[in-house]
């Protein structure tokens, strides 16, 4: 049996208390045990994951879980096996009694989870039979993030597993305000990307490109000075921290646009360092300024692209295209770019 087995493995004591579920055909069915106590352990965990440690491993296992002390009649909601969504909705109903049905998402949010497919239709109905949630409660209701709705389809739930799907609020702390009547306010329906939510997603950027930021911070050192250098590292922290801090107030409708902007700003900065202020200027140093001038761009305005996943005002037709639009672009620019540098580079060492 694997780590991620009901009951067993270091995931499962973190975040499950109580027992597994009972065998195969004993019924009714036993479900796991949880609460809303978000322990020091637990919260180490959601800082490991913000910062993309070990980012596979932040998941509990699939199933039915009791919160509280929920009956045959208690409500049943859907979520994710991500422990930052798991534990969101566990403390959103701190008091509640329900139940939680947890779909194997590969330890992916809703969201991306239900773009990828795995927060979906036949992951949902087939959790409903699996943990025979037919004769836990009688009732035939679903209550399912409206985040999750681009990957399940309502109708097909109800014909294959009898159970009608409710669209609930958008945010885990909206459910208890959600449950006495069913029913969303508008404001329970809206997608924020307010400042904090989108300091939250820097550090995981942040680390994903620290190593790629090293590597050409260095080799750019190499062959054009400690002023490339500091270009590259400041055009890469422009892309994964300023870029969603500005985003509100971009120009541009395309965040690609927007980090061209950005990376263009860095550009100009660096090439104001490298300016020896008189002119003529030297074609070596000069042809190492265009290759920054054509670098240092594209590698802001593809890691600003990156953030169109993750906000409310894309959607899969709008990215496609943007990535359609954007990344031949890019491509050449960084390739003329590189050209550029390394040719200053050669020409440099040859003395000419």
């Amino acid at each position: 049996m694997n780590a991620l087995s009901p009951g067993h493995g270091p995931l499962a004591d973190l975040f499950v208390t109580g027992i597994g579920p009972s065998a195969k055909n004993a019924p009714p069915p036993v479900p796991f045990s949880t609460d809303s106590q978000i322990t020091w352990r637990q919260r180490w965990d959601h800082w490991q994951a913000r910062w993309g440690y070990r980012r596979g491993d932040h998941r509990v296992p699939p199933g039915l879980y009791a919160l509280g002390e929920p009956d045959h009649s208690s409500p049943v909601l859907v979520t994710a096996n991500y422990t930052l969504s798991f534990d969101a909705v566990r403390a959103a109903l701190a008091g509640h009694s329900c139940y939680l049905l947890v779909l194997d998402t590969k330890g992916v949010n809703v969201w991306c989870a239900a773009g990828k497919g795995t927060f979906g239709t036949d992951e949902l109905v087939e959790r409903v039979f699996s943990t025979g949630l037919h004769q836990i409660v009688d009732h035939r209701d679903l209550i399912l993030p409206q985040l999750g709705a681009t990957g399940v389809s309502a109708q097909l739930v109800r014909r294959h597993s009898g159970f009608r799907v409710i669209f609930g609020p958008v945010r885990a702390a909206d459910i208890p305000a959600f449950l006495p009547q069913r029913k969303a306010t508008p404001g329970m329906r809206r997608v924020t990307f307010t400042l904090v939510e989108r300091l939250v997603l820097i550090p995981v950027e942040i680390v994903n490109t620290m190593l790629p930021m090293i590597v050409a911070g260095l080799v750019l050192y190499l062959l054009a000075g400690p002023v490339a250098a500091l270009g590259v590292v400041a055009a890469v922290l422009t892309g994964t921290a300023l870029f969603p801090l500005l985003l509100p107030w971009m120009p541009f409708h395309d965040f690609s646009a927007n980090g061209f902007l950005l990376g263009g700003i860095v550009a100009l900065a660096c090439v104001w360092g490298l300016w020896p202020g008189a002119m003529p200027l030297d074609w070596v140093l000069a042809l190492r300024m265009v290759g920054l001038l054509l670098g240092l761009p594209p590698v802001t305005a593809y890691l600003a692209m990156n953030f169109t996943g993750a906000t409310p005002i894309t959607s899969p037709s709008w990215v496609r295209r943007e990535m359609k639009r954007y990344i031949p672009l890019m491509a050449v620019s960084a390739i003329l770019g590189m050209v550029g540098v390394l040719w200053s580079a050669i020409a440099g060492w040859l003395g000419r």
